[in-house]
């Protein structure tokens, strides 16, 4: 029987850390493969509150696939902004911001903002609540929108594919 020399033993020891290596790079990429898919969320505060908002409605530009959840809400004080964080997933495509504001009659008014009103892929927005002394936020809804086209009649107009939707109640007192 001859004996190991240290080459042997070193190339042995190589050989088993790749296998080990290999073994691992396999396992993580198929259990990276099968995670679900995870919905991009923005982030809302408001008076010393922090919420993380789950898509609304997140869809394929296709519309397919399409995922729902729930309104988020996020109470605000009269005058007290609303500061939105956004994901890249968002900010770094063409997205609008309806806001609904309400009168002290129950009028609701709805108001939209755009990625052309912000600089080059904002990531960080302030909505008013009260922008006029008689109106107060009532929701938010980001949208990513697509070109959507009437079948019968070819109309075109936008439609979100994807939504993250906020309610903003005043806290009780």
């Amino acid at each position: 029987m001859s004996k190991l020399n240290a080459r042997t033993i070193v190339a042995l020891v190589a050989a088993g850390l790749l296998a080990v290596v290999a073994v691992t790079a396999v396992w993580v990429g198929v259990a990276v493969s099968k995670a679900p898919a995870h919905n991009p969320q923005l982030t809302a505060y408001a008076h010393g509150t922090t919420i993380t908002v789950d898509p609304f409605m997140y869809c394929t530009v296709r519309m397919e696939n399409c995922r729902y959840g729930e309104t988020a809400p996020l109470e605000v004080p009269v005058g007290d902004p609303v500061q939105l964080s956004l994901p890249d997933a968002v900010s770094e495509s063409p997205w609008l911001i309806q806001l609904i504001y309400q009168r002290p009659s129950g009028e609701q008014l709805d108001r939209v903002l755009s990625f052309a009103d912000y600089p080059n892929r904002a990531r960080a927005l302030t909505i008013e609540s009260k922008p006029e002394p008689d109106l107060r936020l009532i929701g938010i809804e980001v949208q990513l929108p697509i070109l959507a086209r009437d079948i019968a009649t070819g109309q075109e107009s936008y439609i979100p594919h994807a939504a993250w939707s906020i309610v903003t109640p005043e806290p009780e007192q």
